[in-house]
């Protein structure tokens, strides 16, 4: 028996993966490469490349929690959430979580992207009309496609388009969909604005808080508790628990029908393994920090700003933050990655954004301020990334 090869077969089972180094070529010449590069336990590098804006992963209260909470509890959560994957933690985690953020009800899932996906999806649906900022995060990007709805992209922080294409819609129901701090420059989302768009035209509102939950808003409660929204009967907030609380996880919070209606249809909830005892155990402590330590969010932010500042007047074109995202632009993705490297290689790691991680085409680097950070600290940040930046071109303006 002979099998055909087809028209496009080239060669034997060899050559199948073929097509992927054309692209990884392509991406090289683009100055697109990526690489995983794992970091020591004991790296003297300053961080401000991760998202620990409170200082909190290696909080030793935090970490004891997680240690505590494996022992007790096993290392993994041993199944999906309505099998056997949740244990007491999680449930005070969610009561603590809506306390905190002032909500009815609150579910974690086992990542912030996993808790955007089972929102989305099970929110909407074919026949639905989803009004979406056209820089918000790649989850939820991915979740609207998998809603199978039919989406409107909004111009950035534009109320009045919003409002157009949810005045246009017809009867269907309908999501607008936004980042609260946008992960990219560190913007606000307009949500009051927003928030009467949707309700003088019958929509609810999505807002994933993940860069607001313990950085913006009294105690860092987060951007919808600062909006007055958190117990908005329309407003839905997803939130992450690996960056402000140091540990991992994600959560939906909001109306209590709703939390309801995303255990029995929410796909990411349903089908995948709870979250770890031990991040549940390190959010907990984390959250229990936040409450006692009121002035962290403050200190997250007077850092940024300081960062910001000090770099914006040695030449550079950078953002103007309300959290604790600082972005520093680069001439081209090539100059961001050599400009990355120059820091790491001076001690200062700084993320480094290119195309297609940014909406805007636009490569910078992204400084993540931290509470825990001193002014010695924001000093040689500021030292080793001008002085790099020079180097790379980035200067806009003579000094």
């Amino acid at each position: 028996m002979s099998v055909s090869t087809g028209p496009e077969a080239t060669g034997g089972p060899e050559s199948v993966f073929d097509w992927i180094d054309t692209r990884a070529e392509a991406r090289a010449k683009a100055g697109l490469s990526r690489r995983v590069r794992p970091r020591p336990a004991d790296s003297t590098d300053l961080d401000l490349a991760s998202n620990d804006y409170l200082g909190l992963a290696r909080d030793k209260r935090v970490t004891g929690a997680a240690a505590a909470a494996a022992l007790r509890w096993g290392a993994g959560s041993t199944g999906s959430r309505l099998v056997t994957g949740s244990t007491e933690l999680h449930t005070e985690l969610e009561y603590e979580l809506a306390n905190f953020c002032g909500t009815q009800s609150a579910l974690v899932f086992s990542s912030g992207y996993a808790a955007n996906l089972g929102a989305l999806t099970a929110l909407s649906g074919p026949g639905t009309a989803i009004v979406a900022d056209q820089h918000i995060h790649a989850s939820l990007i991915d979740g609207t496609r998998l809603s199978k709805a039919d989406v409107v992209v909004a111009g950035h922080c534009d109320v009045p388009q919003v409002a157009h294409a949810l005045a246009t819609r017809g009867k269907r129901r309908a999501l607008v969909v936004t980042d609260s701090v946008f992960s990219v420059d560190g913007d606000l989302a307009p949500l009051a604005e927003l928030a009467v768009a949707c309700r003088e035209h019958g929509s609810a509102l999505v807002v994933d808080d993940a860069h607001g939950l313990g950085v913006v808003g009294e105690g860092g409660r987060g951007s919808v508790h600062a909006a007055g929204l958190a117990k908005a009967p329309d407003v839905v907030t997803t939130v992450t628990l690996s960056k402000s609380l140091g540990a991992q996880g994600g959560a939906v919070l909001g109306p209590s029908r709703v939390i309801k209606h995303l255990v029995d249809t929410a796909r990411t909830f349903i089908f995948d393994t709870g979250l770890a005892p031990g991040s549940v155990a390190a959010s907990l402590a984390a959250l229990k920090i936040l409450r006692e330590e009121p002035d962290r969010p403050t200190r997250a932010l007077d850092v940024a700003q300081d960062l910001a500042f000090r770099l914006r007047e040695k030449g550079f074109k950078v953002s103007s933050p309300t959290a604790a995202v600082v972005s520093v632009q680069a001439p081209s993705p090539e100059a961001a990655f050599g400009w990355a490297e120059a820091c790491r290689a001076q001690g200062v790691a700084v993320g480094c954004f290119r195309p297609p991680s940014v909406p805007d085409q636009i490569s910078r680097l992204r400084l993540t301020a931290r509470a825990d950070l001193t002014e010695a600290d924001v000093e040689r940040a500021v030292r080793v990334i001008s002085e790099t930046g020079a180097s790379a071109g980035a200067v806009s303006r003579p000094r």
